[in-house]
């Protein structure tokens, strides 16, 4: 089966996060089991000359970004290149996966695939939701609705998702809807961190992601573990001036690392050496470095409004904070001072490792979605 994924951007600090990320172990996952599957996006932040084409085991065809319309940041770039190449792509494949945002790259190739008539699968890893932005619903007016009313199968990771992407066409009907988690490779639990404690953020440095409450943590945290330090890892996107002068306002700065981006073998490494992971978000649906975290037994601090946040609380895998309009710091850093004595992080780096090895597992959401193409596949044979 020759399979084609769309996805909006690549760089190498992984800048756009979770999407790419879910889109380049799909494509490594489908190969593995002698699928023919090639991601397509736009490649920025590289130096001069080729473009890759394998990223992390997946083969790429990249293309460089052009900003054309730098206000609407990820969704003001594109290349012509791509789209003028798109279609051929589009027509070559078997089934054609895109990960859908309001942007021009994923929309337009989800348009040509209709136009092409070659099997659709969407996924919108919760970026198309209902809004009041003037330029976010023309874009749905132009084509958005159009492509969730006629895909073949539209995937979302929580009921809320599934919901929220169905308000954005009703009152029509959208395409027939299927579950499909997030999924990360199997790996070996991290021995428990020795030292001071080391609380980790790992996630774009931005309004959304709450970064303040991290750095807002601190102070409780550091009230009893005076020695723990604190690393804020990600690339900025808006946030970090704010987000270290909250520090220095707090007089926490001392304690903290800003390490901006880090690549895949730094990401796990950072993981295995965290008492936690903290991402204070309150809009994430199922973030890829909370599961990262888990699969080698570091425990997460999580919202509840977090994708993930039952699995967490069910399995006792971290601490959930309950989300809130405002700054949450003090009970962000009273869930992190719990969750640091020994026997509660014991407990808990066991539970987050048998978490994502019972049911998050990457070979399992491979075999999920193999059997979602293969159903569009026989349903359009029929």
């Amino acid at each position: 089966m020759r399979v084609l994924h769309a996805v909006t951007l690549h760089t190498p600090s992984h800048a756009f996060g979770g999407p790419t990320r879910v889109a380049l172990g799909l494509c490594r996952g489908l190969a593995e089991r002698g699928e023919r599957a090639t991601l397509l996006a736009l490649g920025d932040e590289f130096p001069a000359g080729p473009l890759p084409r394998s990223v992390e085991g997946a083969r790429v065809r990249l293309f460089r970004a052009r900003h054309v319309l730098p206000r609407f940041e990820v969704s003001g770039i594109t290349s012509p290149a791509l789209l003028a190449r798109a279609l051929g792509y589009v027509r070559s494949a078997d089934v054609v996966h895109v990960h859908l945002m309001r942007d021009l790259v994923t929309l337009p190739v989800a348009l040509l695939a209709l136009r092409a008539g070659t099997p659709l699968v969407l996924q919108t890893h919760g970026m198309v939701d209902p809004t009041e932005n003037r330029v976010a619903r023309l874009v749905d007016g132009l084509g958005v609705r159009r492509v969730l009313r006629r895909a073949d199968a539209v995937l979302h990771l929580t009921e809320r998702e599934r919901r929220e992407t169905a308000a954005v066409v009703a009152p029509a009907p959208i395409a027939p809807a299927h579950r499909l988690v997030n999924g990360v490779p199997a790996r070996e639990r991290a021995p428990a961190p020795t030292g001071p404690p080391r609380l980790l953020y790992l996630a774009r440095v931005q309004a959304g992601k709450r970064p303040g409450d991290f750095v807002g943590a601190m102070p409780t945290v550091l009230a009893r573990h005076p020695d723990a330090r604190f690393t804020l890892a990600g690339p900025d996107t808006g946030a970090l001036a704010e987000t270290v002068a909250l520090a220095e306002e707090l007089g926490v700065r001392h304690a903290l690392d800003v390490v901006g981006a880090l690549d895949g073998p730094r990401v796990l490494a950072a993981l295995r050496e965290a008492s936690a992971l903290v991402l204070p978000s309150t809009r994430d649906a199922f973030p890829l470095s909370v599961l990262e975290a888990m699969s080698v037994g570091t425990p997460v601090v999580v919202t509840a409004t977090n994708g993930l946040a039952p699995d967490v609380a069910a399995a006792g895998a971290g601490r959930v904070v309950p989300a809130t309009a405002g700054p949450n710091g003090p009970a962000v850093g009273r869930a992190v001072r719990e969750l640091l004595a020994p026997p509660a992080r014991e407990h808990a780096s066991r539970a987050a490792w048998a978490l994502t090895r019972d049911r998050f597992t990457l070979d399992a959401v491979v075999e999920r979605l193999s059997g979602i193409y293969r159903e569009v596949l026989d349903r359009r044979g029929s």
